[in-house]
């Protein structure tokens, strides 16, 4: 792994993650056509997860940090019965209700292995799904509900839209910030939701993939996988304005004719091969 092949799957990392459009598809895919080992090509994924997720932070740090603040108060109230349902803050109710998709998630990442090994045209339909949502999404109109306002069934909704996307082709970010919308918030809280619910998700990603290839043998140029770092969190914070922007100028409709075509062409791939 050069340097070279290092920025170039960092920019694909820093854009795929955020844009929904599916980055595990995009860096496989370029991973293949490049010839890079398993183990090679998986330990730089990991490195280039954690610079996207170095994104998040820097892009949503007031909310990040306004949440952690609020957890070690939600954990005092807990432990001392001061903790009530009915009287919670909008940071609170957020932490509650990340918690709750977050948990949908856990039972189908420990057979996150049956969602990865799929053939052609079941990429080809994810593809076409990720697009699908992407188009609806972008025609729900009034959007209102708040941090505050989020319940335990929009957190459900939200978390089982996480599930399908461990699926390749199907973008994490487009899936849960669709489910938001689907469920009536307005659009930044869907976008900043989706992207801080998306910090475990990538974490958990990372430990998990850092398992598979412990035991194998490879090279590592520390240069390229620092480099790599950098710009895939660079890339990131970029890619998340562009989100946030498109969102709001409605025009997040982009991305489902991309994944549209992106799902034909997989599909005319799929029929070239045989």
């Amino acid at each position: 792994m050069d340097i070279l092949h290092a920025i170039i799957q960092a920019i694909i990392q820093g854009l795929t993650e955020f844009l929904p459009v599916s980055s595990s598809g995009h860096l496989r895919l370029y991973q293949t056509m490049t010839g890079q080992s398993v183990e090679e090509g998986t330990f730089l994924l990991v490195i280039l997860h954690l610079g996207t997720l170095v994104a998040v932070c820097i892009a949503f740090w007031d909310t990040i940090w306004a949440l952690i603040k609020e957890f070690f108060v939600l954990l005092k109230d807990v432990f001392t019965g001061k903790f009530k349902w009915s009287a919670m803050n909008p940071e609170r109710r957020m932490i509650i209700m990340l918690i709750i998709s977050l948990v949908l998630l856990v039972p189908f990442y420990l057979i996150k292995d049956v969602f990865e090994n799929i053939p052609l045209p079941v990429l080809g339909l994810c593809f076409l799904y990720t697009s699908i949502i992407l188009f609806f999404a972008n025609r729900v109109k009034n959007n209102k509900k708040t941090a505050g306002d989020i319940t335990v069934k929009d957190a459900v909704v939200i978390g089982l839209f996480q599930c399908v996307a461990l699926f390749p082709g199907v973008s994490r970010s487009g899936s849960t910030i669709s489910g938001g919308l689907f469920s009536g918030l307005e659009k930044e809280t869907a976008v900043r939701y989706s992207f801080i619910l998306g910090i475990p998700a990538i974490l958990g990603g990372c430990l998990s993939e850092l398992m598979d290839v412990a035991d194998g043998a490879f090279e590592i140029n520390i240069a390229a996988t620092v480099i790599g770092f950098i710009v895939s969190a660079v890339v990131g914070i970029l890619a998340i304005k562009m989100v946030k922007w498109l969102i709001k100028s409605d025009n997040f409709h982009v991305f489902s004719i991309y994944t549209l075509l992106v799902s034909l062409f997989t599909f005319g791939l799929w029929i070239f091969k045989h």
